[in-house]
């Protein structure tokens, strides 16, 4: 069996170029491969080859840097689900709630919705295996409703008004994973776009979206990038598309065996010069920073919020004979105007790596403009107007928003993690899903006129006590704003879509308000444009 693992741990030393399996034997393979046969041969105890090898691979890459990694079957699987657009299963999204599954969202058209299942509805039994009231995460419960398109799942459902439980046989197909968490109008010619990742299908259902807005009167847009991890660099590139026009850099990668590879606009500006504000946080990485350096760069809009994540090595992904894969970092990504994404990192500490948010909060560079400092090296000029940006490790915006924690308090924390603000919610609409439809047709309707009532603080405050929480009414006097847009957005969310849900949780955003402020404001946008009004790098060489 040794002899049939050796080969990949090789071919993982080895690689030369881009190609897997081009290599020469080396000392330093020589001496793995003696390694494992010593371990083979003459260890104490019977050892997993498989084990032993993954963990070899891991090891190595680990000493690379924080990107470089590898990925198991399942592992490969997972990474890619997200991406590719679609996965087999019933078409549903839940929570689990006290050992119970709620049906969330029911996806239009999907395998759940065709045989009646509801929003709403709890599911007891999957495959005559009870489910509700035992301790099963949300992984167990995904592992038995997933399967290949085309097989068959059971479940007994228990529905409000309905005494005895509901049987449905439901055929799994290809559920659509959407990119899109929110589009909507946020001002008579301003709308707002919130993607959640660059997969597959994203481009095209931004240009959708964005089609839609426009006939409803959009003229400027407000992209919400906050909390984008990234995805497939291409589809960055269609979307930037957008914006840019023809022939401009979007993008460019180079590494020591990579030569420079250059991305380049090849569409039209389809908001024919409208206003473009790009909203960034800390957790916005990889593709969100190439489309913000290129719209920064490029002074085609004003980007807002926090600096971002730090993500510019560029993976390969180079599959192995098991059908497992490593992903290899072999180049780096630059901004039009040549500044590096990618922040700091220590070969492949990924612990120091990943305090870097820590470090970022230590630092105070979360709060206040006033922290952060940059080394005149760092200073980059952009390509219209020649006003000043930063390199050095993600994309700082051109008008900087604080983390606001004057709404936080400790038993705002525990009431979230404990579950304690959603299981209200869910409660509102499950005992009133009628009712409340009937008096709020649409999520404006409901936006405009729902107001948390007397009883669901009550209902908190029971279930606070039920799970040991202290109730402390001057952390609640401190948090009640928050957390009455938070039930209200839940409540809107299982009511209507996702797009319900930002509506009103955007009204306690405070990057998406300063960005809407700014938007609207043609002063002061076209001031950050050109460099004027800005609150980040006054001063602040070092």
């Amino acid at each position: 069996m040794l002899k049939k693992i050796i080969p990949i741990i090789l071919a993982t030393l080895f690689l030369n170029g881009c190609v897997y399996g081009q290599f020469r034997p080396s000392p330093e393979g020589v001496k793995l491969e003696r390694t494992l046969q010593l371990i083979q041969g003459l260890y104490v105890d019977d050892v997993e080859a498989g084990n032993l090898t993954e963990a070899a691979i891991r090891g190595m890459l680990k000493e690379l840097d924080p990107h470089s990694t590898y990925l198991n079957k399942e592992e490969v699987k997972a990474m890619n689900e997200p991406l590719q657009g679609n996965f087999d299963g019933i078409g549903i999204s839940f929570n689990m709630l006290t050992d119970t599954l709620y049906v969330m969202e029911v996806i239009a058209g999907g395998p759940s919705q065709k045989v009646g299942i509801m929003p709403g509805d709890k599911i007891i039994f999957v495959n005559d295996t009870l489910i509700a009231g035992v301790k099963k995460n949300n992984q167990d419960v995904v592992s038995m409703l997933r399967g290949p398109k085309g097989t068959q799942v059971n479940v007994k459902i228990l529905r409000r008004g309905v005494p005895e439980l509901m049987p449905f046989r439901i055929v799994r197909d290809k559920i659509p994973i959407t990119s899109i968490d929110a589009s909507y109008m946020v001002a008579d010619d301003t709308g707002y776009i919130r993607l959640s990742r660059f997969g597959v299908t994203s481009a095209d259902e931004f240009r959708q979206a964005e089609k839609e807005l426009r006939s409803q009167g959009m003229k400027h847009l407000l992209l919400d990038l906050t909390d984008n991890g990234g995805g497939i660099l291409q589809v960055a590139n269609d979307i930037v598309n957008e914006f840019l026009g023809d022939g401009n850099l979007i993008v460019y990668t180079e590494g020591k065996n990579q030569p420079r590879y250059t991305m380049n606009s090849t569409g039209g500006d389809e908001l024919k010069g409208g206003k473009l504000v790009v909203l960034v946080n800390e957790s916005s990485a990889s593709a969100s920073e190439i489309l913000a350096g290129a719209v920064q760069d490029w002074d085609r809009g004003v980007i807002v919020g926090r600096r971002t994540f730090g993500k510019g090595l560029v993976q390969r992904q180079l599959p192995l004979p098991d059908g497992t894969m490593i992903r290899l970092t072999v180049a780096r990504y630059y901004t039009p105007t040549g500044r590096s994404i990618q922040k700091p990192y220590e070969n492949g500490n990924q612990d120091a790596y990943n305090m870097d948010f820590i470090n970022r909060y230590n630092h105070g560079e979360l709060f206040a403009a006033d922290s952060i400092h940059f080394p005149d090296s760092l200073k980059y000029t952009t390509l219209v107007n020649k006003r000043t940006v930063y390199g050095g490790g993600g994309i700082m915006p051109d008008y900087f928003v604080p983390i606001d924690t004057t709404g936080g308090t400790m038993l705002h924390a525990r009431l979230n993690a404990m579950g304690v603000i959603n299981r209200v919610s869910i409660t509102e609409v499950d005992n009133n899903r009628k009712t409340l439809l009937q008096k709020y047709p649409d999520a404006t309707a409901f936006n405009k006129n729902y107001q948390v009532t007397d009883a669901m603080v009550s209902k908190l405050k029971k279930l606070a006590t039920d799970e040991k929480i202290e109730w402390n009414d001057e952390q609640f006097a401190t948090s009640r704003p928050l957390i009455f847009v938070q039930l209200k957005a839940l409540i809107a969310r299982d009511l209507y879509d996702s797009s319900a849900f930002f509506r009103i949780i955007n009204e306690e955003n405070d990057i998406f308000m300063e960005g809407l402020k700014i938007i609207s404001d043609d002063n002061r946008y076209q001031g950050l444009l050109e460099g004027v009004g800005s609150n980040v790098g006054q001063n602040k060489a070092i």
